[in-house]
């Protein structure tokens, strides 16, 4: 079962002095999602490959005064164990805790037959779609446990929940990131201060939906601003309770 939230309205102060990290933060979705949480009182970690991406989203943070945001470049293509280790020292020295993560970049690869995909692709693909986020939060747990109230949020897709011809390891890296999910949220369970979901974000448009869809007209899609409703209810208070789900930013496409 899938929950959308696409009606929420986030009040002004919901993440009022939290930590949040985002991954992909540097345009499309990330881009938006980093906005919105800095707009609704977050401190936000902007994660990217591309330095000069992350500095204008940073900038655009400062020139609404909001609250001051860090920068950590780090490309999970080439990412090591000890990247994320040296990355969590570093948040740990700095913020102490960490209120949510959204697991937000991802790389499309090629939409082929399987006969003919690339094994160097699908590795690339899958290195940077779940083997780079599962070692990560790893890396990372701690810190969020050391949060009252922490949520982490990966990002998957319609063939990540029924497969689909061609998707290729685009499509098995979403489900192998649902069923990680499922076995992270069954773990921490107990503890009852860290939630752990997925979120389908739809037809968005973005970069990576235009190179999936190349004759689809853009204007037809909705922006990532306009899909931030459930990304701000998932990462807030109001989502406590629900964790091991699956949930959408919009309604089906008719």
């Amino acid at each position: 079962m899938t929950i959308c939230k696409i009606d929420y309205e986030a009040p002004r102060g919901l993440l009022d002095g939290r930590v949040i990290l985002v991954t992909g933060a540097g345009d499309g979705i990330g881009r938006a999602a980093a906005l919105s949480y800095a707009r609704h009182g977050a401190t936000v970690v902007l994660l990217g490959r591309t330095i000069a991406k992350l500095e204008a989203v940073y900038d655009a943070i400062e020139s609404e005064g909001l609250p001051q945001p860090a920068i950590f470049p780090l490309n999970f293509e080439g990412a090591t164990l000890k990247d994320f280790h040296d990355m969590a020292e570093a948040l740990g020295k700095e913020f102490g805790r960490l209120d949510g993560i959204l697991h937000n970049a991802g790389l499309l690869g090629r939409i082929t037959p399987f006969a003919q995909y690339d094994p160097a692709l699908w590795e690339q693909v899958m290195q940077v779609n779940i083997n780079g986020p599962i070692w990560m939060t790893q890396a990372l747990l701690p810190l969020l446990e050391a949060s009252p109230d922490a949520s982490v949020i990966f990002t998957s897709s319609s063939v990540g929940r029924r497969g689909r011809a061609y998707w290729g390891a685009y499509s098995v890296s979403k489900f192998a990131t649902e069923g990680f999910m499922e076995v992270l949220a069954d773990e921490v369970e107990h503890l009852g201060t860290l939630r752990i979901n997925t979120l389908n974000p739809g037809a968005t448009r973005t970069a990576m939906r235009q190179s999936a869809y190349p004759a689809e007209d853009p204007g037809t899609l909705r922006t990532p601003e306009e899909i931030m409703p459930t990304y701000l209810w998932l990462m807030g208070p109001d989502s406590r309770g629900h964790s091991g789900e699956r949930f959408d930013a919009q309604p089906p496409r008719r």
